[in-house]
């Protein structure tokens, strides 16, 4: 069950189209927009080919799937994607030129220098400079930099070494449903298949997340680092990410040891962190009073936790912290910055 919160967002309607409708982060664009009570002048739920005649419900009423295509993305003013790369990269240019905002979920222009890669949290200026076109940045990236983020600005950060703990869900919906449909068979004591995870992934983690590099790390990992440095505008962060998938359903984990250019105690950081928006601590130290992925699920804020300061390195801290990837790491940090436009007067 999905709690968010229900403010009545206050602006003019607006005329959306959610590229991807079918999907799971589409499904909780849908979830947002109707929790949150956004004025929506008109909404256009568009996907494949093969889902077009499908339905949606929103606010009591049935919408039609239609297919993704130029002409079904003119006469919008805020198009929020979650369709893959490939989609992305074709269909982007002509929603802009349509006379809609773009929010892209997928990695097409995340390191792309004239797109904004947006944490409103964390960055909420670059936002301000779009030319039409801004990105969310990888659901793991978000996760990791909602905890990280505030202490960079405290006493900047020079390295992290990260490791992440992926939920099937972060593979999309098929993924997912593979990996329900492995718990099932192992319940039934019947054999475990698998066609989108390059190994079995119930009772089992796979330390692999994307493609393989040349350099033996993998796509996600290169992701973390790179849009880390892009997020904080800092070249001189460095991150080193081992990627993992988990047999978890939903909720990304994420365990960092953060070292800065000045100390930072546990204590420091726990108020800090505390004080951060959209960051919740759940840290009783020495006791088991910490976030796990079904306490986050769910939820649109990040929750951190096993705060501590690492004895192998002086003034380095430790902690994990735990964020829904369908909501924070995706379609909440698109309508955050979809409000955020809006706020300034932008959209």
């Amino acid at each position: 069950m999905i709690a968010l919160s229900s403010p009545t967002v206050s602006h003019r309607p607006l005329r959306v189209a959610i590229a991807g409708a079918t999907g799971a982060v589409g499904a909780e664009f849908l979830r947002l927009l109707d929790d949150r009570n956004w004025p929506v002048a008109s909404l256009k739920l568009l996907a494949s080919a093969r889902s077009a005649g499908k339905t949606l419900r929103f606010r009591g009423e049935d919408l039609p799937v239609e297919e993704l295509t130029d002409a079904n993305l003119r006469g919008h003013d805020l198009a929020l994607f979650s369709c893959g790369s490939e989609r992305s990269v074709r269909f982007a240019d002509s929603a802009r030129r349509g006379g809609a905002v773009v929010i892209d979920n997928s990695s097409a222009f995340r390191m792309d220098a004239d797109v904004p890669l947006v944490v409103p949290e964390i960055n909420p200026e670059a936002a301000l400079a779009h030319k039409g076109v801004l990105a969310v940045p990888n659901c793991t990236t978000i996760v990791f930099l909602m905890a990280a983020g505030p202490l960079h600005r405290e006493a900047r950060i020079r390295r992290a070494v990260v490791s992440s703990y992926q939920a099937a869900s972060g593979a999309g919906a098929t993924a997912l449903a593979e990996y329900d449909a492995q718990v099932r068979a192992a319940a039934a004591e019947r054999p475990l298949e698998r066609t989108v995870f390059p190994r079995i992934l119930h009772g089992n983690v796979i330390p692999q997340v994307d493609v393989f590099l040349d350099d033996g790390s993998t796509k996600e990992e290169r992701k973390l680092d790179r849009e880390t440095r892009k997020i904080l505008g800092d070249d001189g962060v460095r991150c080193a990410a081992t990627c993992v998938r988990v047999p978890v359903r939903r909720a990304h984990s994420v365990s960092m040891a953060l070292e800065f250019e000045r100390p930072v105690s546990a204590a420091r950081a726990r108020e800090v962190l505390s004080a951060a928006p959209g960051v919740v601590v759940v840290d009783a130290h020495g006791s088991a009073d910490y976030p796990t992925p079904l306490d986050a699920s769910g939820r649109l804020e990040v929750l951190v936790g096993r705060i501590r300061e690492d004895p192998s390195r002086e003034g380095g801290l430790l902690l994990w912290s735990v964020g829904d990837q369908l909501l924070k790491g995706a379609a909440w940090n698109a309508v955050q910055t979809a409000e955020l436009l809006i706020e300034r007067g932008l959209l």
